[in-house]
């Protein structure tokens, strides 16, 4: 029998990067106890780093306070083995956008958690059945995915591969409001619905680089103030990261076949450069 949200009292997150501690962090903030797990003591270090300094930013700001800021960061508990996981009610999985790597982990997290454990996966535009099918839980795997930053922002787009049961979709959204966030329903289908439609436009905003329509400010101002968005679309990828961008551009068209996702050759050539944006403090911008 399926667990009831309010039954969930520890939560494990597997993969402590950007996402991953994100979502750690915000689960924290609800008054659970996490089991964050990653390959290596020094990545989950970085990871404690990372909300450490997010809470302070929040403890800055006003909107919590020092004493709270401490209290979430102890009911976050680090480690190397999955074997820690299982006594958890809930994992999310957030590990690098790669189905082999994701398929272990998941063939890992079934062994490891018990039955009835729904099993969630924060992938960004990977086919949620092809890691379903590699557990013996097909029913209770379902997409949950996170936009970054993930303290901030609201949105979690909740998906429902071919064998996902209704009962776990209905878990997984009630838990999302739980969180704090703002959850829509989305099907399997790649990119679901905010990348399916981000993802060409700021592919088509490095063409326009490409053509030599303006030079990446021109760009960025003309769609912000053309469109009243909150930042350019080539700012934008610099924030993602121009390889993780990539690899979902190249996802939908592996997908869909159809090339109006082809890849900007730009893109792809700055990737190969090791210009992957804010991370590398080198993008379409210098940082």
């Amino acid at each position: 029998m399926a667990l009831r949200v309010e039954e969930v009292k520890k939560v494990g997150v597997v993969g402590a990067g950007t996402m991953g501690s994100g979502i750690a962090q915000v689960t924290a903030s609800s008054g659970r106890d996490i089991v964050l797990l990653d390959i290596s003591d020094a990545i989950l270090e970085r990871g404690i780093k990372a909300v450490k300094k997010s809470l302070e930013r929040f403890v800055k700001k006003g909107e919590i306070s020092d004493e709270n800021s401490k209290s979430i960061l102890s009911r976050i508990h680090i480690t190397t083995r999955f074997e820690d996981l299982a006594d958890v009610d809930l994992v999310i999985e957030a590990v690098f956008e790669d189905m082999e790597i994701k398929k272990e982990t998941f063939k890992k997290l079934d062994e490891v958690t018990r039955p009835e454990v729904v099993l969630a996966t924060n992938t960004s535009s990977l086919p949620i059945i092809e890691i379903a099918v590699n557990t013996e839980r097909h029913d209770k795997v379902v997409g949950m995915h996170f936009f970054n930053p993930a303290p901030i922002m609201r949105l979690v787009e909740i998906i429902k591969a071919l064998t996902t049961s209704d009962e776990t979709v209905d878990f997984v959204y009630e838990f999302a409001l739980a969180l704090g966030k703002e959850p829509v329903k989305t099907k399997d289908i790649a990119g679901f619905i905010v990348n399916r439609i981000l993802m060409p436009m700021l592919n088509e905003a490095v063409f326009a680089l490409q053509d030599g329509l303006g030079s990446p400010e021109e760009i960025d101002k003309a769609m912000k103030l053309g469109t009243n968005q909150p930042m350019g679309p080539l700012a934008l990828i610099d924030l993602i990261g121009l390889d993780v961008t990539l690899d979902i551009i190249d996802v939908l068209y592996k997908e869909f076949q159809d090339p109006k996702f082809r890849a900007a050759p730009l893109l792809r050539q700055m990737v190969r450069a090791g210009w992957l944006g804010r991370k590398t403090a080198r993008g379409f911008y210098r940082y």
